[in-house]
């Protein structure tokens, strides 16, 4: 099997079916499979593919098991030499996934391959990252300091935007929106760590896999519509709660440090989100 294309559906039901629709403009591989894993959205996702994709295997969860366990099911239940990790809200580009197939066939030390990453009107979602800092909670892509001084060397530094995005270049992560990793390194250095249930699990598995000795790289001549809107409507307190506990893991894990250093910054972290919870409890629905 070529290509396993590897999708987390959570009340997600119609954006799903227009990104495996988009899957053969990509250029898939035509051996290929696709594994759905729905945690439990309750939304007739499994009516769906079986009306309009067939072939599509489905793992349907009775509970939400998180973002990262949820992919970790699709790999174990998929063959694929390179799996494509992808957000239901993704809509692939004409000849994205065989261009980014083409890039890890040529460089056997690439792990991971991620496309540009645009939003619905065109402009460029920064989906190339550098590791976070202790000082990246505060300057991150959707915090109020980025929005409000987006010339700040700390959010310039973590985006990398200063760099135009328009080349081939290594980098140190990539975003989990949509990513195509080679299975042999997954063997090597393992699946996505299920600590982190939603957001963060990305840019763990990506410095892993170049502690594994593994490059990761931005592959601009595919690209990827990514349909996201949690920026700008109220969501579940349980995602804001879950982002921030991924950035106290991720910083405990890869960041150990002085334990006032490590209080002083899972304070700072746990006030970001109470401060989050009480405005997103003020957007109208």
């Amino acid at each position: 099997m070529d290509l396993s294309v590897v999708v987390v559906s959570y009340k997600s039901r119609d954006s799903l079916m227009e990104c495996l629709a988009a899957l053969d403009a990509g250029g898939a591989a035509p051996r290929r499979e696709v594994v759905v894993v729905d945690n439990a959205s309750g939304d007739g996702v499994a009516d769906a593919l079986a009306r309009g994709f067939p072939d599509a295997r489905l793992i349907a969860n009775r509970e939400n098991v998180g973002y990262a366990r949820a992919v970790n099911q699709g790999i174990a239940a998929s063959s694929g030499r390179h799996v494509l990790v992808m957000n239901p809200d993704c809509v692939v580009g004409p000849g994205a996934i065989a261009t980014l197939a083409g890039h890890l066939d040529r460089h056997p030390g690439c792990a991971v391959a991620g496309p540009r990453i645009l939003n619905p009107d065109g402009s460029l979602e920064y989906s190339a990252r550098a590791f976070p800092d202790h000082f990246t909670f505060l300057f991150n892509r959707y915090s109020l300091l980025t929005r409000w001084f987006p010339g700040n060397p700390w959010s310039r530094r973590y985006l990398m935007s200063d760099w135009d995005h328009s080349s081939v270049r290594d980098v140190d992560w990539l975003s989990g929106a949509c990513l195509l990793v080679r299975r042999e390194a997954i063997d090597r250095v393992g699946p996505m760590d299920e600590t982190f249930f939603m957001f963060n699990e990305d840019v763990d598995w990506c410095r892993r896999m170049k502690l594994g000795g593994w490059s990761v790289t931005y592959v601009p001549e595919a690209s990827v519509v990514h349909h996201i809107g949690a920026s700008r409507r109220k969501v579940a307190a349980k995602v804001i709660f879950e982002r921030h506990r991924g950035m106290i893991h991720y910083f405990h894990k890869h960041h150990p440090s002085n334990p006032l250093v490590a209080v002083a910054t899972d304070t700072l972290i746990l006030l970001r989100a109470g401060l989050m919870l009480t405005a997103n409890a003020l957007r109208p629905r």
